[in-house]
């Protein structure tokens, strides 16, 4: 296994386990801070608002910039914010400080993409992408936990001291094993934006808001779906979770050994199998066995469909790719916020809890129409650039 990716994957270990740690510590830190516990929910809010507005424009400033120097920079920007996170007298002053670490994480992963692509042949591209999205489903598995577990032993302060820890291994692996001479974006800062104008890049980002709407319109109210029709609570529901996240490590995985295939039917099919298996969700969660095998199916499977969007955004835009895979991770944010939106709006309307995963699949149909209207898009941009480069060699045989 390549040490650069390795190095990608633990700064990816880190970044995602700041990102939900405080999940598990929203009581201590409302208890602490003095504010209600909804209010402390919006620090997991800010976050994400922070790498959908910030992380771009922290992108597009370091676009020129060599990218193993880059990657430590934005991780020292992450070990600040855990810092700042820890040290934090006030509600504002951990608001501000969760906004200034969440700048890290979409530019990081933004350029780690690109860079994990670059480093191997063309072939690996989407395992070298998986590998960096494997750090942050290992987050999941491992990470978020244990930062709880600390912070419930410790208090929630030292959860974000260990996580500015994990920090520090990060930059020490990307400092020692990140070659130097990766390759920088030639383009200029205008370049970076003018990708936006491709119908292309915008359907690819699209894709990634609606994959993420689907995962999220059913993850974020798994809790209150198993307490309800389940009828388990406790350590079971920790378990079940667990199961979840190793879901998300096998999709990871899953989704690096397709990615040398075509990407659009590939990316079909994973939805398909994402919508079917939500569909026969709203009927298994009533049972216990069941209900646990088809959440890690659903997992691995909808999970597999990231990384692959990530390759596909780089691909289309290959004249500005730190922006547009950054932007990509902004896409999947939003998502978060939007699926977590959709899922209240289905409770709030009086429909039975188990008609939250059939919500999830309707987004994910959706998206396959989606996916149908890019993959034409795609296929007339491709030739059209075919046609431009069959003139331009015809022209210059010529002369």
């Amino acid at each position: 296994m390549s040490l650069p990716l390795i190095a990608l994957a633990i700064a990816a270990f880190g970044i995602g386990t700041t990102e939900f740690v405080i999940l598990g510590l929203l009581t201590g830190v409302a208890d602490d801070l003095g504010v209600s516990v909804p209010a402390a929910g919006y620090l997991v809010s800010g976050y994400a608002m922070g790498v959908v507005v910030g992380a771009p424009l922290l992108a597009v400033i370091t676009s020129k910039w060599p990218r193993k120097p880059t990657l430590i920079m934005l991780m020292g920007i992450f070990i600040v914010g855990n810092v700042l996170c820890a040290l934090a007298p006030d509600y504002l002053s951990l608001m501000a400080a969760r906004v200034v670490t969440s700048f890290s994480h979409g530019a990081f992963f933004g350029i780690a993409s690109v860079t994990a692509a670059g480093l191997v042949v063309p072939e690996k591209r989407g395992q070298a992408i998986s590998l960096v999205f494997a750090g942050l489903t290992l987050a999941s598995v491992l990470g978020v936990p244990l930062g709880s577990a600390i912070g419930q032993a410790l208090g929630w302060r030292a959860s974000f001291w260990s996580v500015a820890a994990i920090g520090v291994v990060a930059i020490l692996a990307l400092w020692q094993w990140l070659p130097l001479s990766l390759p920088r974006n030639e383009g200029g800062i205008m370049g970076e934006f003018r990708v936006l104008k491709e119908g292309s890049v915008l359907l690819a980002l699209g894709l990634s808001v609606l994959a993420s709407i689907s995962m999220f319109t059913v993850v974020t109210y798994i809790e209150p779906m198993l307490s309800t029709l389940t009828g388990v609570g406790g350590l079971w529901i920790t378990l079940i979770m667990a199961i979840y996240g190793l879901g998300l490590t096998a999709g990871s995985i899953l989704g690096g050994r397709l990615g040398h295939r075509a990407l659009m039917p590939v990316l079909m099919k994973l939805m398909l199998g994402t919508g079917v298996i939500l569909v026969i969700m709203s009927f298994t969660l009533f049972s216990l066995v069941p209900a646990m095998l088809t959440i890690f199916l659903w997992a691995a499977i909808s999970f597999a469909i990231m990384p692959l969007l990530q390759l596909l955004v780089v691909d289309q835009a290959a004249e500005a790719p730190n922006l547009a895979s950054t932007l990509n991770q902004s896409a999947f944010n939003l998502g978060n916020a939007t699926g977590a939106s959709v899922g209240g709006v289905v409770i709030s309307a009086g429909l039975p809890m188990h008609t939250i995963p059939l919500a999830g699949a309707i987004v994910i149909v959706a998206n396959i129409g989606l996916t149908m209207l890019a993959w034409r898009v795609m296929q007339r941009r491709s030739a059209r650039r075919q046609a431009e480069y069959d003139a331009a060699h015809a022209a210059a045989t010529v002369s």
